[in-house]
């Protein structure tokens, strides 16, 4: 097991971090893309894992020079999402990390998604009752790589930011984590990356 004593704090991403969702995620991208005409790049796609959705769509007009209205291409997404009906799992090995500091280090999850997602995934899997504090994109108004969803959690966990370890999947994330003057460890397909 990681040593992780150093620091007062745990701070997780979820989805491709805790939750292994990603896929999903892909494939409601890729419905969305395919419905507003942007060209559909899945690793492109993979590497904005943690961006909140809205966001998502602005960088998408961006890079595709469109005009597609933000609000809407996140609800679609939300619906094409909400069709697959992906049963979330856990990934382990940082699940693992979880339980052993149950009750030793505070806990938190920082997320990308929007708070009823996160509510609804974190409830299926039994992590709410894990993890006590959640800021999800919903909550903060600059999401990754922006440090606020980070810190906003390390500020209701009550530590500051240098004594917490941030788990992350992306490098937006990774980021972010270094923007809130915290460390990171990757997750890269479920395999925490031991430095």
């Amino acid at each position: 097991m990681l040593d992780l004593t150093r620091y007062k704090a745990i701070v997780f991403d979820m989805d491709g971090t805790l939750i292994d969702s990603m896929g999903a995620h892909v494939k409601a991208w890729q419905n969305t893309c395919e419905h507003f005409g942007y060209d559909f790049d899945p690793e492109y796609m993979h590497g904005l894992g943690g961006v909140p959705t809205r966001q998502i769509a602005v960088l998408l007009n961006n890079k595709f020079s469109l005009n597609c209205d933000p609000d809407e291409v996140a609800a679609k997404k939300r619906e094409y999402w909400t069709a697959i009906a992906d049963t979330p799992s856990i990934i382990e090995q940082t699940c693992a990390v979880v339980d052993h500091y149950q009750g030793k280090l505070k806990m938190g999850i920082g997320t990308g998604s929007e708070r009823q997602h996160a509510l609804d995934v974190l409830a299926k899997t039994g992590l709410d009752k894990k993890i006590p504090v959640l800021v999800t994109a919903s909550d903060v108004t600059n999401g990754k790589p922006h440090p606020d969803t980070f810190l906003r959690v390390a500020e209701l966990l009550g530590v500051e930011p240098t004594e917490c370890v941030v788990f992350e999947d992306t490098e937006i994330g990774r980021q972010a984590a270094e923007a809130a003057n915290m460390d990171c460890i990757l997750v890269k397909n479920g395999i925490i990356q031991v430095l």
